[in-house]
């Protein structure tokens, strides 16, 4: 299967770029990754997930990647992008924060870490290793237990 998938990303190959042909083998290591993510490796979810998971862990939300995707040619709708991050972070490959009230940031870092958000610009940075201890959490109810905490620091400019 990730054979058809990178045969369909390839189509045309006698006229790709050089940079398109270097991303052939980030493209299948990406498909080979939804596929053990329990995810069928499309052509658009290919797409996004390169983008997404192709190099170093950041934050984006669903209108960046649409913009992202729309500026390398990819012809996909933003239903598309909301969908596709909500099937990545369901099979574990994104962790969803939401900030705001209804402004959702797709984290590439699935561990169990915190953030802080510079408010001025809506962005996002990981708060560097176990530096946020949190204390006098109570008892969960009977048969739960704590998966993990959610902490966002917010920043804003220090004015003179």
């Amino acid at each position: 299967m990730i054979e058809d998938v990178t045969d369909d990303l390839n189509s045309g190959a006698g006229e790709e770029s050089l940079a398109e042909g270097a991303l052939a083998p980030l493209q299948s290591s990406i498909a080979e990754r939804l596929r053990r993510a329990g995810l069928r490796p499309t052509r658009q979810r290919v797409a996004l997930g390169t983008l997404l998971l192709g190099g170093e862990d950041r934050h984006v939300s669903a209108e960046m990647l649409h913009a992202e995707a729309l500026a390398q040619g990819e012809h996909v709708s933003l239903a598309t992008v909301y969908n596709t991050l909500h099937q990545f972070t369901g099979a574990g490959l994104l962790r969803e924060l939401a900030i705001d009230g209804g402004k959702a940031y797709f984290d590439t870092n699935v561990s169990n870490h915190n953030h802080f958000f510079i408010e001025e610009h809506g962005q996002l940075m990981d708060i560097p290793g176990d530096t946020i201890r949190v204390d006098g959490l109570p008892e969960p109810p009977e048969g739960m237990r704590v998966s993990h905490i959610d902490v966002v620091v917010r920043l804003v400019p220090i004015k003179p």
